[in-house]
């Protein structure tokens, strides 16, 4: 690790899916990269490169989801609340770590981010930003970093909706990664393909 923040990193991983596999058979999260190595667990192992701690959020019943993550290096929620999508996802996320200095999020689906890129949203998230992203071609991607201002409505948060109107209501500051991952996540099977 060549940096440490000092926030807690959130890892989003209890959605279905079913763009993937509509049959809910195949779980993308599980789904191995071209070398072998499960989405998750990579996807997980980027995010552990800043932030010593690590919660990923899942659903009740996905063990074997659960046991990827842990040998990652993270420790497991299972949200009762994940089926009403993202937003209560995260919102289960923040309550269980409501004592952190500030959240790094990432998705399970988006394995590719680089490293440098979770490093400077957390740099900048850590010299006092309340809300940060990364930047690619005029959008903004992921992860997002919120300061500790945000911990009562990153709480409230429910439905699928996530943390959007936290960005309506607040200007982030943007970092300009410069990396095309950070707006590349898994969808389909045909995603999986190297970069």
């Amino acid at each position: 690790m060549t940096y440490s923040s000092s926030a807690t990193g959130v890892l989003l991983a209890a959605g279905l899916g079913t763009r993937f596999d509509p049959s809910g058979i195949h779980n993308k999260l599980l789904a191995p990269l071209p070398d072998g190595t499960p989405v998750v667990f990579q996807s997980a192992r980027r995010l552990l490169a800043v932030a010593s701690e690590v919660i990923a959020v899942v659903r009740p019943g996905a063990e074997k989801l659960a046991d990827v993550l842990n040998e990652a290096g993270c420790g497991v929620i299972f949200s009762i609340d994940a089926e009403r999508g993202m937003g209560a996802t995260l919102a289960a996320a923040v309550r269980a770590t409501s004592e952190a200095d500030g959240w790094l999020v990432a998705l399970g689906d988006m394995p590719w981010i680089e490293a440098a890129t979770y490093e400077a949203v957390a740099r900048a998230l850590d010299g006092g930003e309340p809300l940060v992203a990364p930047g690619y071609c005029g959008q903004r991607g992921h992860p997002v970093g919120f300061g500790l201002t945000h911990r009562d409505a990153l709480m409230a948060l429910d439905g699928d909706a996530g943390a959007r109107g936290l960005f309506v209501l607040h200007e982030p500051f943007i970092v300009d990664a410069g990396d095309p991952n950070v707006l590349r996540d898994i969808d389909v099977p045909g995603d999986l393909g190297a970069v």
